[in-house]
């Protein structure tokens, strides 16, 4: 009996296979793509706004800002035109106020106490405490009482005169902690139209800022005071009145150069009509023996 072979047997017929066709592609239509989601989007459109608005400042925060010249005229422009900028008068008088010193002249009331016969105003030209003033406001005093700017009192002794300037020089017995010296300014540079402003106590009321000009220069002038022909004096027409005299004469930007010492007056009356007197700084730190330049 024959053995069957196994490469005898019939392998079974396997059946034809159809051909695999691809599937049509569809093709995107923004319509129909709008119309299909179109609930979706207009509950999500809110949000999607508020994205794109930050978005869209980021980049205009971190996007770099190029400034020409134009741009920066323009701003500066609008500035000056809407600043309101303190006067030249304002600026002298904060740079000098803490320099400034009520100067009064006492004597013995027979009475009993004492009486003030004398107000003026004197400026401090040494932070230890040296003051100018004028002699005609201290001369015959038995006392001397300061009254600093920030309040504080104190007597005062004399401790030098210059006659012929009718300067003199006291120093405090007691001095405040922050005692501010004036600054000092020569007058080589000093030209008539330049602005000035004069501090002190007219009538004791003060501190008391007025402004004006140089009207002069090298004037001679003789005080009524004290009789005393004084010369090489600036000329001024900022209004000055009793109680002025010993006080700064400052420049615009508030350094000292001169001390107020007198005022023009064909009348009886003692009051301002436009022609006050100043020593220059330069007689005045004279005074003191300080060179200031």
């Amino acid at each position: 009996m024959k053995r069957a072979s196994l490469y005898s047997r019939s392998r079974p017929r396997q059946a034809p296979q159809a051909p695999v066709v691809a599937a049509p592609r569809k093709s995107f239509s923004p319509g129909i793509w709008f119309r299909k989601h179109r609930s979706a989007l207009l509950v999500a459109s809110p949000g999607i706004l508020a994205l794109c608005a930050a978005i869209a400042l980021w980049v205009h925060m971190v996007a770099p800002q190029f400034l020409t010249q134009d741009d920066i005229d323009d701003a500066v422009t609008r500035s000056l035109e809407t600043a309101v900028l303190p006067s030249q008068a304002a600026k002298a008088y904060e740079a000098v106020q803490g320099s400034i010193v009520r100067v009064r002249a006492f004597v013995d009331d027979p009475d009993g106490g004492e009486i003030v016969v004398s107000t003026g105003t004197g400026v401090v030209i040494l932070d230890n405490g040296t003051i100018l003033t004028n002699i005609h406001v201290v001369d015959g005093a038995q006392r001397i009482g300061l009254t600093f700017s920030e309040g504080m009192e104190a007597d005062a002794v004399v401790i030098g005169t210059q006659p012929q300037d009718d300067l003199a020089v006291l120093k405090a017995q007691a001095i405040p902690d922050d005692l501010q010296a004036a600054t000092l300014q020569s007058t080589a540079d000093l030209r008539p139209g330049d602005h000035v402003t004069a501090v002190g106590f007219p009538f004791g009321i003060g501190p008391s800022v007025s402004s004006g000009v140089v009207s002069g220069l090298k004037r001679e002038f003789r005080s009524p005071e004290g009789k005393r022909l004084l010369t090489n004096l600036i000329q001024f027409d900022a209004a000055a009145n009793p109680g002025n005299s010993g006080g700064p004469l400052v420049n615009a930007t508030g350094e000292v150069v001169g001390i107020v010492t007198g005022i023009l007056n064909p009348t009886e009356q003692r009051v301002f009509v436009g022609i006050g007197f100043a020593v220059p700084i330069e007689n005045a730190a004279a005074a003191v023996g300080v060179p200031p330049f």
